[in-house]
């Protein structure tokens, strides 16, 4: 059974339609108009216990709207959640010992106390055995370098000091599923890294299902094999990231290293985009030419001493989705 699942999942905001000026305004006060926004429409999905998922879209496009619902922080307008076998809204209290949440521009910390008081107070608020407690700290006190921040008090840490903290906290419980609601905007390399490494860790080694939405698909690459790709409050795509690239990913690069400096070197089905001293760079169409055959044209003409494939950059593909569409049947 998935430990999250929807079925025509449905949400509209209401507000009220202001007229300009002050004889609008006060025309508002006995007249009222609506006007209704959908954030989310009939979204259909299921992540299986240990998944982890990239949730993406432009902004605007129902990302946060979604994780609020699954939190239970909003009650959908229709359709049906469930999070492992709960229904988040009616079941807060139950849903809020199975979730961890980060939020990229919020905090769960207390901002006048130090980072360490604050993992102690969810500790006591989680009722987190002891014994457990220290060990969970421990690991990750070392997985997200935070040993020399740990008695800081929140309102002095980096953004990225206080990220990994944010982390740290919603894990302490030990959930079944985390949120991640933006996770690295904002931060630096370095930040970037811990915070990717731990995704990763809790990942494999806890089996803790993973929600990632975020708008730095360089994190959707390095750590999910699935995306589910949302836009205008619809799902457009759910599945592999490969089985997308491929689809629409048409061109690959082979980049190609001579034994020797060669001025305008040439390859028959591909087309050369660059040179640098010994180093070219062929662009090819993926579905007319197989690499391995290029990679034996350009050896048996030329000395050859390293070949490697790149593939394209899935921001470039989600891009394409979002201006022209998405065709289940494009290939190219």
């Amino acid at each position: 059974m998935p430990i999250v699942r929807t079925r025509e999942l449905r949400k509209v905001f209401r507000s009220v339609k202001r007229a300009p000026g002050a004889l609008g305004a006060l025309k508002t006060l006995f007249s009222r108009e609506y006007e209704d926004k959908v954030a989310v429409s009939g979204i259909e999905m299921s992540i299986e216990a240990g998944e982890l998922v990239g949730y993406i879209g432009p902004n605007g496009a129902g990302k946060s709207t979604t994780i609020k619902m699954l939190t239970g922080i909003l009650v959908p307008t229709s359709g049906r959640i469930e999070v492992a076998g709960l229904v988040p809204y009616e079941r807060r209290r139950e849903n809020a010992r199975n979730i961890g949440v980060v939020f990229g521009q919020r905090s769960q910390l207390y901002w006048d106390l130090p980072l360490v008081e604050s993992f102690e107070l969810l500790r006591a608020i989680y009722g987190i055995p002891r014994d457990r407690y220290k060990a969970d700290l421990a690991a990750f006190v070392e997985l997200l370098q935070m040993d020399e921040f740990l008695n800081t008090p929140v309102r002095q840490l980096s953004l990225g000091q206080r990220m990994r903290g944010d982390f740290a906290a919603a894990m302490l419980h030990d959930p079944r599923i985390i949120y991640l609601d933006e996770p690295t905007i904002g931060l630096d390399v370095v930040a970037k890294e811990a915070i990717r490494l731990f995704i990763a860790k809790i990942n494999e080694e806890r089996g803790t299902t993973v929600i990632l939405t975020t708008h730095d698909l360089a994190d959707v690459e390095r750590l999910c094999r699935r995306i589910v790709l949302i836009d205008k409050g619809t799902l457009i795509y759910d599945g592999d990231i490969e089985r997308i690239k491929t689809q629409y990913g048409t061109f690959r690069t082979l980049v190609v290293t001579f034994a020797r400096p060669i001025e305008r070197p040439s390859l028959e089905g591909a087309h050369l985009t660059e040179t640098d001293g010994k180093t070219a760079r062929f662009r090819f169409d993926r579905h007319r030419e197989r690499a391995d055959v290029l990679i034996g044209r350009v050896a048996a003409q030329y000395e050859i001493t390293d070949v490697s494939i790149e593939e394209p950059e899935l921001e470039s593909i989600i891009r394409r989705i979002y201006v022209e569409g998405y065709d289940t049947g494009a290939t190219a």
